[in-house]
C-alpha cells in the first residue's frame, strides 16, 4: 500500500481506494445487498419518521452467515490492517442503504460512535455503492474529525432539526450537542474542511466511523443510490460503553449485539468469538 494513502487515513479519517472490487466482487456484493433488502432484520426503518423513499437496515441476524462469508472473499481486511498497521483484523457487521424515487432527504451529520460503544483508533466503514455516484449526492465526512470529541448524536427522527440529542443533558458522561454542520456551511461554505468524491463501481471508501460524516442524498439527477456499508475493527479496538441515564429511546435489543457488549467492561479490548477474523 502507498504510504501516501496511510498518511491520508491517519490525517484525515477517510480515503478512497479507486478500483478496489474487481467485477466479480462487486457482483457478489449486490447479491447479499439485494437479499438483504428482499428479507431485512429487526432493526430495518426509514430514516426518517414517515419518510417512506429510504431503507436502512444493520446488522440483521438473518444475513450474518451470507455477510460472514462475503467478507473472506473481500480485500478489506488486507486493507484495514496495512492502513491502521494491525496485525489482525474482525468483521462486525452490516448496513444497507436503499434510497429512491429522488426525494430521500440528506442523511444529518453525525458519528456512529454516538450509538455503538467503540473506543480506540483501529475501527473503519467501507462504503461501497452499485451506482456511479456524483460528488453532490456523495458521502461527505469532515476531515480530521476522527482524532475530535464525542458528541451526542442526532435521533434522526425530524429533519428540521437534526441535532435533536440522542443522550441528552441527563447523560453521564455527558457529551456535547452536535454542532448543525449543514447550516453553518449554509452560512459559510468555509466553515468546514469536507472530504467528498465523485465515486465509479468497483472504488470503496474507507471512513473512520469517528468521523462526522452526512450527506449522500438522492435527487431529480440522481434518483437512486444502493449502497452496502461493512464495518471492521482491529488490535487497538476497545470497549468504549454508551452514556449511563440517556434519554436515548432505542431500546437494548435495538443495540448492535447488545448481549456480547454486555460481557466486556470500559477499556477491554473489543473482541468476541461472534465477530468473524478477516485477517
Amino acid at each position: 500500500m502507498e504510504t501516501e494513502l496511510r498518511q491520508q487515513w491517519q490525517e484525515n479519517g477517510a480515503v478512497l481506494v479507486k478500483n478496489c472490487l474487481n467485477a466479480e466482487q462487486l457482483a457478489d456484493c449486490r447479491e447479499v445487498f439485494d437479499w438483504c433488502v428482499e428479507n431485512p432484520g429487526p432493526h430495518v426503518s426509514g430514516m426518517f419518521s414517515g419518510e417512506q423513499r429510504s431503507h436502512v437496515d444493520n446488522s440483521n441476524p438473518r444475513a450474518k452467515e451470507r455477510l460472514d462469508q462475503l467478507v473472506q472473499r473481500l480485500p478489506f481486511g488486507r486493507i484495514f490492517s496495512e492502513l491502521w498497521g494491525s496485525e489482525n483484523v474482525w468483521y462486525f457487521g452490516e448496513e444497507v442503504f436503499l434510497k429512491s424515487g429522488g426525494k430521500s432527504a440528506r442523511t444529518s451529520f453525525h458519528q456512529d460512535t454516538s450509538y455503538l460503544p467503540w473506543g480506540g483508533t483501529h475501527w473503519g466503514n467501507v462504503w461501497i455503492s452499485f451506482e456511479a455516484v456524483p460528488k453532490k449526492n456523495s458521502l461527505e465526512i469532515v476531515r480530521g474529525s476522527h482524532r475530535g470529541i464525542y458528541y451526542d448524536g442526532p435521533t434522526f427522527e425530524d429533519p428540521n432539526n437534526p441535532t435533536a440529542p440522542l443522550h441528552g443533558e441527563t447523560a453521564v458522561p455527558f457529551r456535547p450537542r452536535l454542532p448543525d454542520v449543514d447550516a453553518e456551511l449554509s452560512h459559510d461554505p468555509k466553515a468546514y474542511d469536507l472530504l467528498s468524491w465523485d465515486v465509479e463501481p468497483g472504488d470503496v471508501v474507507f471512513l473512520h466511523p469517528h468521523s462526522l460524516h452526512g450527506g449522500a442524498h438522492v435527487d431529480a439527477q440522481f434518483p437512486e443510490r444502493h449502497t452496502l456499508v461493512l464495518r471492521f475493527f482491529g488490535d487497538d479496538a476497545i470497549y468504549y460503553p454508551l452514556p449511563q441515564n440517556s434519554a436515548s429511546r432505542i431500546p437494548p435489543e435495538g443495540v448492535l449485539f447488545v448481549e456480547e457488549m454486555k460481557k466486556l467492561t470500559e477499556g477491554q479490548p473489543f473482541r468476541s468469538p461472534v465477530f468473524q477474523q478477516v485477517v
